[in-house]
């Protein structure tokens, strides 16, 4: 297993295992134009030897100092061996080598989150920017996601 940057190749299987979960309401869908439109933002999980993607994570830069993890998913065969966990360390790496000071994340799973030192926080301190995503859900305005932050800095 490794982690890399995401590349052409792989869009339509993120998006495969984007749309598993967000059919079962675990994350928002996405769809392969913002797939392709924000492939620089997707880190992803490949199986060596056959170099299919079983996982993915986004890193979205917000603001100066802010980014959020999104879409962080790891296809259902590949769970519990703590390739979640290896994909969130990835982007937060790459979240400090940018110099950005606090990464948020929106999150059903908030105990996984907290393992890596996120904390639970109030959507009200989440800059307006960050909710032209929610337009887009089923579940917008009635949000049920636990908005979780680290302090990089």
């Amino acid at each position: 297993m490794r982690i890399r940057k995401a590349v052409i190749r792989d869009v339509p299987e993120i998006h495969r295992i984007l749309t598993f979960f967000a059919e079962r309401g675990l994350l928002l869908p996405r769809s392969l134009s913002e797939l392709y439109d924000h492939l620089r933002d997707y880190s992803v999980l490949e199986e060596d030897p056959a170099r299919s993607v079983v996982g993915v994570c986004g890193l979205g830069i917000c603001w100066e100092n802010l980014a959020e993890i999104r879409s962080l998913a790891v296809s259902e065969d590949f769970q519990g061996r703590g390739l979640g966990g290896e994909l969130l360390c990835s982007c937060l790496d790459e979240a400090r080598s940018l110099g950005l000071d606090d990464v948020f994340t929106l999150t059903y799973v908030p105990e996984f989150f907290k393992k890596y030192g996120f904390s639970e926080v109030e959507k009200s301190v989440l800059p307006h920017k960050v909710w032209a995503d929610c337009l887009k859900c089923p579940k917008f305005p009635n949000c049920d996601e636990v908005a979780m932050m680290i302090r990089l800095k």
